[in-house]
């Protein structure tokens, strides 16, 4: 495999998860019967320029096509962090009606919808038709295409350029991510700034996170990595912000290389300081992570055959592609989980992909009264905890998995 990044030639494996199908194709009931594809499911890293990838095996626009079930509105949790990030935003470059604000992959409008709150022009560009629609129904103007170079001369042609761009848990998502932050660059100001959001690559490695780890995240993510991205792009970072979100995450911050005119801070030297001390960008920061996963899974299987057997019912809650990871490359079926309970109506009376897990709306816990949750989108355990606090009244108790298995 060739680097995404760098060009180098890429042989060193992070970590293998077998095969799977795609974590958001959900199987409908007209589709129950067809085969689902199987994909191989390998991380690399490249020890040129330490970007860590997925081996390329499927394609953008077949994983995010029109029935993509991901909706961002349905995490309160999510949602408080993009009005955070709006009051944020809007303090900090003194942002008001003459400015445009642009989101690329804007899924269902739960940023944009808070600055148009605030009375501020704002575009997203999104290439699911379903998220899209989800958004214009907000009253959001959305550009439905895939964020390219040429796609991005073109939206300048006919739009503003951006003095805010937000790229939110995108930039993992995209395979040509050195197009993507240029075309990310066109669109900006020349005084603009852009943020980009993405789980952190140390937080994967030291919580053993294997789980976020599938088909539609094409890179995983290091500040090391990242600054040379967006350096071929011609961007500069200035900042970065360490986050809590999706088990910890950096935003980062840049702007145009020849006209940007924020001066660096003294964050961004920490965090780079910090990921060099962490070894990084030497081989030995990656070795031992395929064990790790391998115990999580074992462990696991061992609680729920054990339960199982005592009698202890076991469902699972999150409909998240992170949780299909963790179920397919654990062998779990409806045997052992019977059940998968979601906010998301896009995906209740779905199956799950490759488990075949049955997604039924959350009043089917309250119903069942099981022993046990299985909080499979483990990043927002407290959430789900209080939403569903009621399982104590019948002395139900919550699981999850990673980065170990955690009753309470």
């Amino acid at each position: 495999m060739i680097c995404r990044h760098c060009g180098s030639a890429v042989d060193r494996v992070f970590v293998d998860l077998g095969s799977s199908p795609p974590s958001n194709a959900y199987v409908t009931e007209a589709t129950a019967g067809d085969p689902e594809p199987r994909l191989p499911l390998r991380v690399l890293v490249c020890e040129s320029c330490w970007l860590v990838q997925t081996e390329d095996f499927v394609s953008a626009d077949r994983l995010f096509d029109r029935n993509y079930a991901y909706f961002s509105g349905f995490s309160s949790t999510w949602v408080e962090h993009c009005r955070w990030y709006r009051d944020q935003m809007v303090a900090r470059f003194d942002l008001g009606p003459d400015d445009h604000v642009v989101e690329v992959a804007t899924n269902d409008g739960t940023l944009l919808q808070f600055f148009k709150e605030s009375g501020i022009p704002c575009t997203g560009i999104e290439p699911t038709a379903s998220t899209a629609e989800a958004a214009r129904a907000r009253g959001i103007d959305v550009v439905e295409e895939f964020l390219t170079v040429k796609s991005a001369s073109r939206f300048r042609s006919i739009r503003p350029a951006a003095n805010l761009l937000a790229a939110n848990n995108v930039l993992a998502h995209v395979p040509d991510i050195v197009g993507f932050a240029t075309g990310c660059r066109l669109l900006l100001a020349d005084d603009g700034v852009a943020t980009f959001e993405f789980p952190h690559l140390v937080e994967l490695v030291d919580n053993a996170q294997f789980d976020t780890v599938y088909h539609e995240h094409f890179s995983y993510l290091s500040l090391t990595a990242v600054e040379g991205v967006f350096r071929l792009a011609g961007m500069d970072l200035f900042d970065v912000e360490v986050l809590g979100t999706h088990g910890g995450s950096l935003r980062v911050f840049a702007q145009p290389r020849s006209t940007g005119v924020h001066a660096s801070t003294g964050r961004l030297v920490e965090v780079r300081q910090s990921e060099e001390r962490r070894g990084v960008a030497s081989s030995g920061f990656y070795e031992g992570f395929q064990e790790r996963t391998d115990v999580i899974r074992e462990v696991l299987v061992d609680f729920l055959g054990t339960a199982k057997a005592d009698g202890r019912e076991v469902v699972g809650y999150g409909a998240a592609a992170k949780g299909n990871t963790l179920l397919n490359y654990s062998g779990i079926g409806p045997e052992l989980l019977p059940i998968v309970a979601d906010r998301n109506p896009a995906k209740q009376g779905c199956l799950l992909p490759g488990s075949r897990i049955p997604v039924v709306g959350p009043d089917e816990i309250f119903r069942r009264r099981p022993s046990h949750v299985l909080i499979l989108p483990w990043n927002l355990r407290d959430e789900v905890a209080e939403q569903l606090s009621a399982i104590r009244e019948w002395g139900g108790t919550f699981v999850v998995a990673v980065p170990r298995l955690e009753t309470w």
